[in-house]
C-alpha cells in the first residue's frame, strides 16, 4: 500500500480523499494555487505544495507542475479527484512516465470513455442501448444546424470534454442552435481547453439515471447500485439520491449489467460513472461514462456502505476487489444536496466573497438517520470567482425515501451561512414539494416547478403561524434577558405587556405571551445571537435561521425567507403609520446580476435592441451568462468593455 499520495484537487473532494486516506494511514500532499493558500484541504493535508496563479490553466491543469510536486514530497500516487486532470489521459501517461502510480483508470480507458463521442462508439459497439445523434466533429454553426435538423428537434448539443453542466445547451429551433454552438464552444474551449462539440436527439421529459461501476486490474467489474440525478438546473446536477424511485430490481440489474459490459469492453480498472437517460416508461439509453470519481459519490456509499475512495486507492495500489456483485446490497435511501453559492432569487447568479458565517448541521447518526456534510470550506474563508461554487454536499440517509428527505428538511434549516447568497432556500422548497416527495421527477422538474425563477417556497398560513410563534419566543428570550440589567425601573405599576403583533411580510399576526411561552423559551436552549433557533412550538419540533434586525428577525424555515417584526400592541399601531421605503428605479439601466469577467457586449450606443436580443455576455465560475433585453430599448450609454472585471450591480449601460 502507498505511504504517501498527492491529490491533484482542490475544495471538497480534495477533503474528501484526505479523510479516506487519513483512515487507511497515508500520508497526504496537497497542491494550491495562489487563491487557495489558505484553503481548507491546504490545512487538512500533512504536505502542501504552490503550484501557481489562480486560474485553473496555470496551476491545477498544468500536469508538469503535479508531476513536479509529486517529485519534490516523494508522493507516490496522485488521485485525480473529479474535474481539472481526471479525464485527461496525458495525465496519467505523464506521471507513469515519472514512476507515479495514478488512482484512476487506465489511459486507454480514459480515451475510449472519457471522450464523449469515442463513448458512444464504443457502446454502440458493445452493444449498450444509445441515443440518436451525430457523433461526428462539426466544424461551424451552419453545420450544426444542418444535423439538428437531420436529427429532429429539440436536440442536445455537448462539449465532448464536458462535465458538470458546461459547453452543454438544449435546442428547439434553428436560431437556439445557433446561438447554443457558439456558447457551447465557448465554454467547452474555457473550461476543458477542447472546444469540440456534437449533437444528439433530446429525449422529452427524460430522467437522469447512472451506474457506479467498480472495477480492478485483475478483470473484475462490478456494479454498485443506481443514482437518480434528474434534479437539474441548466445541465447541472443540484439534488442526487440513491436509489431510484423510478426503477424496478429488472431495470436495475439490466442497467448495471449494460454499464459492465461497457467497462469491461474497455478494460476499465477504477471507480466510474456509465450514465443513462431513462424514460418514464423505464425505457434508457447510454448517455456517456465518467471515468472518475462522481461529485454525488456519498449516496452510493451510504447505501451500500462501501468507500468509493478507498476501493479507488486499493484497486491503484494493485490490490483485487475483496467485493463481488453478490455481496452489494441497497439499504435505505440516500439524499444528496448540492449548496452553492449563488442567488436563487437573481436566477441562481453566483455570488462570491467571504462566509462570514458557516455553521453546518453536526455531521451524526441517530435513530437511524445519517447527516453527513462534504466541505471544503470554513468560517472566515472566502469563495473565489475562480473555480466551482459549490459550497457543501449534504447528505442524509435513512431507512425510507420519506425519512430520508425528511432529515434533510430538517439538516437544510440548520445549515447557516452568511456573507454571501446560497441556494439552501431553493433546496428547500425542493424537499417540500409534493412532485419531489412523491418522485414523479424528470430532468425538466426545476424548470416546469419554477417557472417565473424561484421566488421562495409558498407561505401557507401553517408556515406564518409557526414563524409569528418562533419570532414571539425569541422576542421573549432577548425582553428576560434585558430585565436582568441593573438599574431598571421596577415596582410601581410597571407591567409588561403579555401579547405581541407579529408583522410577517403584509401580515399581522396577534400572538399571546402565556406560560406555554415562557416554557418554551425556557426549553429551546436558544442564546441571542445564536443563528439556529430549534424548539417544539406546540405542533412537532421546528428548526429556524434567525438573524436580528430592527424590532424583529429574519427567519428561515423551509424555503421560505420572511422578516418578521415584533411589537406590542401599542407600537403596531404606531407602525402601521409609517411610510414604506421605495426602491430606487433601475429600469433604465442594464446592472452586472453578479461579480464576473466581460466576455463581449453584442450592442453599441444609439442602438435599438429588441425584448430577447442579447446585450452583454459576462463570464462567472467559469460559466457565460447572457444577460438579455427584457423590453425593447435604445443604448444611450455603454459603461464597461470587453475583458472588464464587475461587481455586483455595476452599471454596464444605460437606456435612453
Amino acid at each position: 500500500m502507498f505511504k504517501k499520495i498527492l491529490i491533484a484537487n482542490r475544495g471538497e473532494i480534495a477533503c474528501r480523499v484526505i479523510k479516506t486516506a487519513r483512515l487507511m494511514g497515508i500520508k497526504t500532499v496537497a497542491v494550491y494555487s495562489d487563491a487557495d493558500a489558505r484553503a481548507l484541504h491546504v490545512e487538512m493535508a500533512d504536505e502542501k505544495v504552490h503550484i501557481g496563479p489562480p486560474a485553473a490553466a496555470q496551476s491545477y491543469l498544468v500536469i508538469d507542475k503535479i508531476v513536479e510536486a509529486c517529485l519534490k514530497t516523494g508522493a507516490e500516487a496522485v488521485h485525480p479527484g473529479y474535474g481539472f486532470l481526471s479525464e485527461r489521459s496525458a495525465f496519467p501517461k505523464a506521471l507513469a512516465a515519472a514512476g507515479i502510480t495514478f488512482i484512476g483508470p487506465n489511459p486507454a480507458a480514459i480515451d475510449a470513455m472519457g471522450d464523449k463521442i469515442e463513448s458512444k462508439k464504443a457502446a454502440a459497439a458493445a452493444r449498450v442501448s444509445t441515443v440518436p445523434g451525430y457523433m461526428g466533429i462539426i466544424e461551424d454553426a451552419d453545420e450544426a444546424v444542418k444535423i439538428a435538423g437531420e436529427i429532429g428537434y429539440p436536440v442536445m448539443i455537448k462539449a465532448s470534454a464536458g462535465g458538470g453542466g458546461k459547453g452543454m445547451r438544449i435546442a428547439y429551433a434553428e436560431a437556439e442552435v445557433k446561438e447554443g454552438f457558439t456558447r457551447a464552444k465557448s465554454e467547452a474551449k474555457s473550461s476543458f481547453g477542447d472546444d469540440r462539440v456534437f449533437i444528439e436527439k433530446f429525449i422529452v421529459n427524460p430522467r437522469h439515471i447512472e451506474i457506479q461501476v467498480l472495477g480492478d486490474k485483475h478483470g473484475n467489474v462490478i456494479y454498485l447500485g443506481e443514482r437518480e440525478c434528474s434534479i437539474q438546473r441548466r445541465n447541472q446536477k443540484v439534488i442526487e439520491e440513491a436509489p431510484s424511485p423510478l426503477l424496478d430490481e429488472k431495470t436495475r440489474r439490466a442497467m448495471g449489467e449494460q454499464a459492465v459490459a461497457l467497462a469491461k469492453a474497455v478494460n476499465y480498472d477504477s471507480a466510474g460513472t456509465v450514465e443513462f437517460v431513462a424514460g418514464q416508461d423505464r425505457s434508457f439509453f447510454f448517455l456517456e461514462m465518467n471515468t472518475r470519481l462522481q461529485v454525488e459519490h456519498p449516496v452510493t456509499e451510504l447505501v451500500t456502505g462501501i468507500d468509493l475512495v478507498e476501493q479507488m486507492i486499493r484497486v491503484a495500489a494493485g490490490e483485487e476487489l475483496a467485493i463481488r456483485q453478490s455481496d452489494v446490497t441497497l439499504k435505505g435511501w440516500a439524499v444528496e444536496s448540492r449548496i452553492y453559492a449563488e442567488d436563487p432569487y437573481r436566477n441562481f447568479l453566483p455570488s462570491t466573497g467571504r462566509l462570514v458565517k458557516y455553521r453546518p448541521p453536526a455531521e451524526h447518526l441517530a435513530e437511524g438517520v445519517t447527516v453527513r456534510n462534504d466541505t471544503g470550506v470554513y468560517e472566515g474563508g472566502e469563495i473565489s470567482i475562480y473555480y466551482d461554487p459549490m459550497i457543501a454536499k449534504l447528505c442524509t440517509h435513512a431507512p425510507t425515501r420519506a425519512q430520508a428527505i425528511a432529515a434533510m428538511a430538517v439538516a437544510l434549516d440548520s445549515f447557516h451561512i452568511d456573507g454571501i447568497q446560497h441556494n439552501i432556500p431553493f433546496l428547500s422548497a425542493i424537499m417540500e414539494n409534493p412532485r419531489w416527495q412523491s418522485g414523479a421527477l424528470s430532468t425538466g422538474f426545476i424548470a416546469e416547478e419554477f417557472p417565473g425563477g424561484f421566488t421562495g417556497h409558498e407561505i401557507t398560513p401553517e408556515i406564518k403561524e409557526t414563524l409569528a410563534r418562533a419570532a414571539t419566543i425569541l422576542d421573549h428570550v432577548e425582553n428576560r434577558r434585558k430585565r436582568l440589567i441593573n438599574g431598571q425601573m421596577t415596582g410601581n405599576g410597571v407591567t409588561f405587556a403579555t401579547s405581541r403583533i407579529v408583522k410577517l411580510g403584509g401580515d399581522w399576526i396577534p400572538v399571546t405571551i402565556s406560560r406555554d411561552t415562557d416554557a418554551v423559551a425556557d426549553a429551546c436552549g436558544w442564546v441571542p445571537g445564536q443563528p439556529v433557533f430549534s424548539a417544539d412550538l406546540g405542533q412537532g419540533h421546528v428548526t429556524v435561521q434567525v438573524k436580528r434586525i430592527l424590532n424583529g428577525y429574519r427567519l428561515s424555515y423551509r424555503g421560505v425567507v420572511l422578516d418578521a417584526h415584533v411589537y406590542t400592541a401599542r407600537e403596531a399601531e404606531l407602525a402601521k403609520l409609517m411610510p414604506e421605503k421605495v426602491a430606487a428605479d433601475t429600469s433604465k439601466k442594464l446592472l452586472c446580476p453578479m461579480p464576473g469577467l466581460v466576455i463581449a457586449i453584442p450592442a453599441t450606443v444609439g442602438q435599438e435592441m429588441k425584448a430577447g436580443e442579447p446585450l452583454a455576455i459576462v463570464e462567472a465560475m467559469k460559466m457565460e451568462n447572457i444577460l438579455r433585453a427584457e423590453r425593447d430599448v435604445t443604448i444611450k450609454s455603454i459603461n464597461a468593455k470587453q475583458g472588464d472585471s464587475l461587481q455586483v450591480d455595476a452599471v454596464i449601460m444605460e437606456f435612453a
